[in-house]
């Protein structure tokens, strides 16, 4: 092998075709803050030109994958008698397929595409736009499970029971406080995804999301898209209403969601990363949307793929 070959698969090996470090470049096996910020870029880059067909379509997917969560609490519950820490140890094996199967879940969507809006790479709009049709993907898969739970004899008698419980004592719960309970299950969520992109090896990811969404329940907190699927649950079997339910439950839940992925994580990691190290990560990118875009604009800039394609 030639002194050249030999120097450009050492490069392929740092890093990707992208541009994001696969090793850390001071202790390989561990990113510094921007590099971290580096692979979360990336990634956005890639997300935010995904067609709305694929977005929804994996959102689909998470969206019943967290179906497997809302059973596997209920079971567990009424098969612990309510044990709060065994009733949750299952809890987060739909949250373990999205994550390590890279489909599109809401609450990490408050990280990443955040990050392009905060480098002036992405606008406003289509940053709402990807949130709308993911969350869209996300209540559609998520509201089929909750039917078929419903209407198909999947629970046993004692986990209906169970799941009729869970889902009534979040709807019962007070405005603010279902906010303020979210706020740190986003924060939760968001860290999840943000070491996630630390990870180097499928180990420690799956161990990261194990411990993280293993917090909801320990917490005694709520995720959106899980909540969505317990109200469904109880329409279609009959024991509530659509409309109370959406307003006083699962929507605090998304603004507690929201806020606390997007202030209480997004943010502060993104201001931690001084402008020199960001720079450092990403290059030098001489077509930021300027403020007019960003606000009311449609478009993306891509700053790490190597034709650095843009659209308006």
């Amino acid at each position: 092998m030639t002194d050249d070959e030999s120097e450009s698969t050492d490069e392929n090996a740092v890093q990707s075709a992208h541009g994001a470090p696969a090793v850390g470049a001071v202790v390989r096996d561990r990113f510094e803050t921007h590099e971290v910020f580096q692979r979360i870029t990336v990634a956005a880059d890639e997300e935010a030109t995904t067609s709305d067909r694929e977005l929804f379509f994996s959102a689909l997917a998470a969206g019943f994958a967290i179906t497997v969560t809302y059973l596997l609490y209920a079971s567990m519950t009424a098969a612990t008698d309510g044990n709060p820490v065994l009733s949750a140890l299952l809890y987060p094996l739909g949250f373990i397929f999205i994550v390590l199967g890279g489909y599109q879940l809401y609450t990490e969507n408050t990280l990443p595409p955040v990050v392009l809006v905060l480098e002036r790479l992405a606008s406003v709009p289509r940053l709402l736009h990807i949130w709308a049709v993911v969350l869209l993907g996300n209540f559609v898969g998520g509201g089929l499970g909750g039917i078929v739970l419903a209407t198909t004899g999947v629970f046993s008698p004692d986990a209906a029971v169970a799941a009729s419980k869970i889902a009534t004592k979040g709807i019962q719960t007070p405005f603010w406080t279902l906010f303020f309970k979210a706020c740190f299950a986003g924060l939760i969520v968001a860290g999840i995804v943000w070491v996630d992109y630390a990870a180097r090896d499928t180990i420690s990811r799956l161990v990261l999301v194990y411990v993280g969404f293993l917090a909801i329940p320990f917490g005694n907190l709520f995720h959106v898209v899980v909540s969505f699927t317990e109200v469904v649950y109880l329409v279609a079997s009959g024991q509530a209403a659509l409309l109370g339910p959406l307003a006083g439950f699962v929507l605090p839940v998304l603004l507690g969601n929201t806020t606390g992925g997007v202030l209480l994580v997004t943010v502060v990691n993104f201001f931690q990363t001084t402008s020199e190290r960001r720079e450092l990560a990403r290059g030098p990118v001489d077509h930021e949307l300027d403020l007019r875009d960003v606000l009311f604009g449609t478009g993306t800039r891509r700053a790490y793929v190597a034709d650095e394609r843009g659209d308006d």
